[in-house]
């Protein structure tokens, strides 16, 4: 989830949750509002790892700062820094439950989606990853906008907050289910090709609640879609002029007619696939097996001296975007590997 709703959340909660009594040990309500959306923002702090490297930022992001088990200890942080900012009046303790509920907001509503998060850090590098929820959503983020404005004309009421949150979470549990249809429908095609024991999934993809792209892996290669569940005719190609967000959505074609790609994990002829099984399981390149999903190869480019075996993940294949993040591959020159970074058309070695 993108900051900005981040934030927003943890004031929605804040103000949901404002106690009705007052008295000096107790927030005002801005005040709260405040540290409630401060608290919420505060654990993506994590994209300075960026700064160190690109590699840096794939092992940290979405991290401690991102653990369950770590929101004591950030709350703590939080609200004592709060605390000596408006000079201990009042003390810590009226800002530490806050800054808990905010930190835990954000950890939410990054789990929602599909990049994945590191919740039991530092005790285990697991991502989990609902996938109900693609990480800028217009809709998701629309939802909050309004009742923080009811909130703000109602001021003196907490329906507003609490109405917006429980239409929140039903957003959130509809997505859920427009993601079992989905994962249905994929399974459907699996069954009708006859491919047993497949991993079927679905990906959620931008503009629209109703744009997925469904995941059939069946351990060597990944048949894939893109598909709008309600959609009944396809959308006509984006034009040169057209605009950003017809060209993301314009894909996403109805059940009916779905096209289904292929992606394989190590390629399709054996020198290719013994040569990227090679580059995929060598020691430097374990932190792309640890962070991508739907690894698969992209290319190989080279021969003789030099040659270089590049993969990416299927989450982050969107149609319509103009660049791929994610993409790293190893080359092999005079008998040594190393990893790399591809992007764009340059490759950038990997600290």
């Amino acid at each position: 989830m993108d900051t900005l709703t981040h934030a927003l959340s943890g004031a929605l909660l804040a103000r949901a949750t404002a106690p009705r009594e007052t008295g000096p040990a107790v927030l005002p309500l801005g005040r709260r509002v405040f540290v409630g959306a401060l608290a919420a923002a505060f654990p993506d702090l994590d994209f300075i790892s960026s700064y160190i490297s690109p590699l840096s930022y794939l092992y940290h992001h979405r991290g401690v700062t991102h653990s369950l088990l770590f929101i004591p200890v950030w709350a703590f942080v939080i609200a004592t820094m709060l605390a000596v900012v408006w000079r201990m009046k009042p003390g810590w303790r009226a800002y530490i439950g806050i800054a808990a509920l905010g930190v835990a907001a954000h950890i939410a509503g990054d789990l929602i989606t599909s990049y994945g998060t590191m919740v039991l850090a530092p005790l285990s590098d697991r991502r989990f990853a609902l996938s109900t929820t693609f990480i800028i959503d217009l809709w998701f983020s629309g939802i909050i906008i309004t009742a923080l404005l009811a909130s703000y004309f109602w001021r003196d009421l907490r329906a507003p907050a609490v109405t917006g949150l429980v239409v929140l979470a039903a957003y959130v549990g509809a997505q859920w289910l427009i993601q079992q249809q989905v994962i249905e429908f994929g399974r459907r095609h699996a069954a009708s090709l006859g491919i047993r024991n497949a991993t079927v999934t679905a990906v959620p993809r931008p503009v629209s609640s109703f744009n997925w792209t469904v995941v059939i892996d069946d351990g060597q290669r990944y048949r894939y879609a893109h598909v709008n569940l309600i959609r009944r005719e396809v959308r006509p190609p984006p034009k040169a002029d057209s605009g950003f967000i017809e060209r993301l959505n314009s894909a996403y074609r109805p059940l009916d007619q779905a096209v289904w790609l292929q992606a394989a994990r190590y390629g399709t002829t054996r020198d290719d696939a013994s040569f990227a099984r090679e580059a995929f399981s060598h020691a430097e390149f374990r932190f792309f097996r640890w962070f991508a999903a739907y690894p698969a190869l992209l290319r190989i480019d080279g021969n003789g001296r030099e040659r270089c075996a590049w993969f990416h993940d299927l989450r982050f294949t969107t149609p319509g975007r103009d660049a791929t993040p994610f993409q790293y591959g190893m080359c092999k020159r005079d008998r040594a590997w190393q990893p790399f970074q591809l992007i764009g058309s340059a490759k950038a070695a990997v600290h």
